[in-house]
């Protein structure tokens, strides 16, 4: 295992998490399509993973172990600024899936993020925006009578609970009745 390589990622992985919840917490997030704080950790991110890719092929768990791998997929998934980058990884994405080297919710992610961003409907129902009343929702679904299955088959849990769960995250911390 790449120690080294692992720790680049995971540090890669905690700079897009921090900044992401200070915009969400501060309401910046909702404010601009694409924060320019944001924008800039991205930038930074695609340019390495990038190279980490072209050296090594997909950062998987016997290269990066499972937390590595994991933290290579949050930041191929954020790469929203190369889209022709995402697609190219997805088939990366599926051989390592195929060969255990990552799960499968992870190319269950990416290949909805891909196609929601091209205008169309996704498969697993990952992906997900907020109404102007900031109430999630997924984005439309290709088979919404097979997503129960296809989620439960990658390993997903159910589209009601990840709807939850996105709408439990992008609620700001400062407008939660909880922490008043």
């Amino acid at each position: 295992m790449n120690e080294q390589l692992r720790r680049e990622l995971l540090a890669m992985q905690e700079e897009d998490q921090r900044v992401l919840r200070g915009l969400i917490d501060s309401g910046e997030l909702q404010e601009q399509e694409y924060h320019p704080r944001m924008r800039a950790v991205h930038e930074k991110h695609n340019a390495r993973i990038k190279t980490i890719i072209d050296e090594h092929g997909w950062p998987g768990r016997s290269l990066v172990g499972e937390d590595g791998t994991k933290a290579a997929w949050l930041i191929v998934q954020h790469a929203v600024l190369d889209t022709g980058f995402m697609e190219r990884t997805l088939l990366l994405l599926r051989e390592a899936v195929r060969n255990g080297e990552t799960e499968g919710w992870c190319l269950a992610y990416l290949q909805d993020r891909v196609l929601t961003m091209a205008g169309e409907p996704q498969i697993y129902g990952t992906q997900h925006d907020l109404d102007k009343n900031g109430l999630a929702y997924p984005l439309p679904i290709r088979e919404p009578d097979k997503v129960v299955q296809l989620r439960r088959e990658i390993g997903l849990e159910p589209l009601s609970e990840a709807t939850q769960r996105v709408q439990a995250r992008y609620r700001p911390k400062n407008n939660n009745p909880k922490n008043s």
